[in-house]
């Protein structure tokens, strides 16, 4: 099938292009401007994702497929910081679709990847956001060692107090979120969130405090429970797979929730205060740290996050959470910011998850890698640009 119509439609619809487009036959749309990323459309296979679901949905659909390469995922999310495609009226939409099925868009409808999930139930439910948390942690707990390193650290490392390599900048994070709780000998501390139990075994080998970890994933808390028996700390850390909201009748002296609250959502933080407050004798300490977003009037989440990296996460503004905690009766002790930390920390994930490419393909596929190399580099360039940064709050319930 001629490609022609096509590409003489896609000029006529998109007269500006910083970047150049090949098709599957070996014919090019060029770019009109200076040279930007290119765009391999492998198939008539991704025409058919982006006609079924126009828009950053549909492009995702067919990356993540295979359907559609690009030669630098950096340049691609550098263009679209600036690049606005003009609005199509309804005829150039329908001459754009008329030529995508005489390309072959068409001639088998595509399915969405297998990696996809649009969660079902009440947002923030407690079953669906298990659903949700679960889609993105339960890949293999191989995968993600192969760029954590060995102390599975699965947040923002602090390089800012002197660290030059990743595991002395995680160890810094996790005994900084000691210090600011001010961890006392013999206390109770709910770890929410505990992952693989970095912060726990930090906690109770350091600093002598019983931990109670709480996590939504299954892998994660056998693989929690396998470190905390071969470092004999089963006497000092219990890990539970439980949802915040399920934690009843007990009192703690510290809670340490880190690059947890991302997933709680507007329609849930204020609970979360309160179920935290409640948790805490009073005076107890609050350590809260979690990614925030900087700008005002823009959505929490695109498509592509939302069907592949975090289903229903939605990071909120710092004030949004601070208004939960205090309407909950914490009093805010301080507030840091390591917007610049996280960035320098995704980059060494990235690094390390390219340097292990080959693994890490076999371990997760060929579709999660494609999303994995998509989300490290669109988050770090999110606290790189001041859309995103991350926050340790220190608190006490008053």
């Amino acid at each position: 099938m001629s490609t022609a119509p096509l590409r003489e439609t896609l000029a006529e619809a998109l007269p500006e292009r910083p970047f150049r487009v090949t098709l599957w036959d070996g014919t090019e749309l060029p770019p009109t401007a200076e040279a930007g990323p290119v765009f391999k459309i492998r198939s008539p296979v991704a025409l058919g994702h982006m006609l079924r679901a126009p828009g950053q949905l549909g492009l995702g659909r067919a990356f993540v497929a295979g359907a559609v390469d690009v030669d630098d995922v950096d340049k691609v999310l550098a263009m679209l910081d600036h690049y606005e495609p003009p609005p199509l009226d309804a005829r150039t939409k329908a001459r754009l679709a008329a030529a995508a099925v005489r390309a072959g868009a068409l001639k088998q409808v595509p399915k969405p990847p297998a990696v996809e999930l649009r969660p079902q139930g009440r947002r923030h439910s407690i079953a669906r956001d298990k659903r949700a948390v679960t889609h993105h942690y339960d890949v293999s707990n191989d995968f993600f060692e192969l760029f954590l390193g060995p102390s599975m650290t699965y947040s923002c490392a602090v390089w800012s107090r002197g660290a030059t390599t990743l595991e002395e900048a995680q160890e810094t994070k996790l005994e900084l979120v000691c210090t600011k709780l001010g961890l006392q000998q013999g206390e109770r501390v709910l770890d929410v969130g505990c992952g693989w139990g970095a912060f726990a075994l930090h906690a109770a080998a350091k600093h002598g405090v019983h931990v109670t970890g709480i996590t939504l994933s299954e892998p994660q808390a056998a693989a929690a429970r396998r470190r905390v028996r071969d470092a004999g700390l089963a006497g000092s850390i219990d890990i539970r797979v439980m949802d915040y909201r399920e934690l009843r009748g007990e009192r703690f002296d510290a809670i340490a929730s880190i690059g947890m609250v991302e997933h709680v959502g507007e329609v849930n933080i204020d609970a979360y205060a309160r179920t935290l407050a409640s948790l805490l004798a009073p005076g107890g300490r609050l350590l809260n740290h979690g990614i925030a977003r900087l700008r005002h009037g823009e959505p929490e989440a695109g498509p592509f996050s939302e069907r592949y990296v975090f289903p229903d996460a939605a990071p909120l503004h710092l004030s949004r959470t601070q208004t939960a905690l205090e309407r909950a009766g914490f009093e805010t002790l301080g507030a840091e910011g390591f917007r610049e930390d996280y960035a320098r920390t995704l980059t060494e994930w990235l690094r390390r998850l390219e340097a292990n490419h080959a693994e890490a393909l076999r371990l997760a596929g060929s579709e999660r890698m494609r999303v994995w190399q998509v989300y490290l580099r669109a988050a770090r360039r999110g606290f790189e640009t001041g859309f995103t940064s991350i926050y340790q709050v220190r608190a006490i319930r008053r």
